[in-house]
């Protein structure tokens, strides 16, 4: 018998198959929400260093009002009991929170009317994920603004009395307002969808309220229409919250002026409560379209 027969008469060599891996789990819901949200909120910020001029509103805004309003008013008002600064920049702190509507309205009427939105509706990420980001976004330049008006009021004279537990308090306070705040802001630039309009419109609304809120004066002295709507406005909740956390001051007049850390909380509860669902809703019916 030859070789050649004996070769032929052997049994094939088995055929190794290659190992194969396990596919990788899929993420959970909540997991891809968070990873998505993420990887949208970092588009968001690095875009900053391309378009810096979009934190103008953070940046040079609040230096200017701060100055202008403390040497302008800090000169003719005199509040009873305490120094103009101690009572001028929690009321700027208010302001700026209120301004924040408006930059985050006109930031979502931007990208709608641009067709950011859009383009990111076409990708597969949860809807949610897309606003979330938004939101989160410019709730990270308002801190920004607001650390600005922190810090230079500081440096002006302002003297807050702040232990560790105060300090949290004030912090906790500033970004549940922010976020919730922000999320009436976004609701807005989803309905007007216009930047100019937006602008208008938040202009008309916020500016009244900001300058109602005891912010530059004390609302005791007001007529009786405006000291009315002051004394139920939330920005005068904000106000009051972070004059009695950051100062000791009590102010008096309404139930929420009394309990002002309490009644905020109780307005950022209500305002997600009806900002969040009705911008999901604007935001799917748009998609719809």
């Amino acid at each position: 018998m030859t070789d050649s027969t004996l070769t032929l008469d052997r049994p094939p060599a088995p055929v190794e198959r290659p190992v194969t891996s396990a596919p990788p789990a899929r993420p959970t819901s909540f997991r891809r929400y968070l990873d998505e949200t993420l990887l949208l909120i970092g588009r968001g910020l690095r875009m900053v260093p391309r378009v810096p001029e979009r934190l103008a509103d953070v940046t040079i805004q609040p230096i200017m009002f701060t100055l202008l309003f403390l040497y302008v008013f800090g000169s003719a008002i005199k509040v009873p009991g305490m120094r103009y600064q101690d009572y001028l920049l929690p009321g700027l702190l208010g302001q700026s929170l209120a301004f924040g509507v408006i930059g985050a309205g006109v930031a979502t009427a931007t990208d709608f009317g641009t067709g950011v939105v859009d383009r990111f509706r076409s990708l597969p990420v949860q809807r949610l994920s897309i606003i979330s980001a938004q939101v989160v976004g410019q709730v990270l330049e308002q801190i920004l603004g607001i650390t600005i008006v922190m810090g230079l009021g500081l440096v002006l004279g302002w003297r807050p009395d702040l232990d560790v537990a105060g300090f949290f308090e004030l912090v906790g306070l500033v970004v549940l307002s922010l976020f919730a705040f922000t999320w009436f802001g976004v609701l807005m630039g989803m309905i007007v969808r216009s930047p100019d309009a937006m602008q208008g419109i938040g202009f008309a609304i916020i500016f009244p309220l900001s300058f109602l809120a005891g912010t530059f004066v004390p609302i005791d002295g007001m007529a009786v229409v405006p000291r009315f709507i002051a004394q139920w406005d939330p920005l005068s909740a904000f106000v009051a919250g972070v004059r009695q956390v950051a100062q000791g001051t009590h102010s008096t007049g309404s139930w929420q002026l009394e309990h002002p850390v309490v009644a905020m909380i109780g307005w950022c509860v209500v305002i997600m409560a009806i900002c969040v669902p009705l911008a999901l809703r604007r935001f799917a019916s748009l998609g719809a379209r």
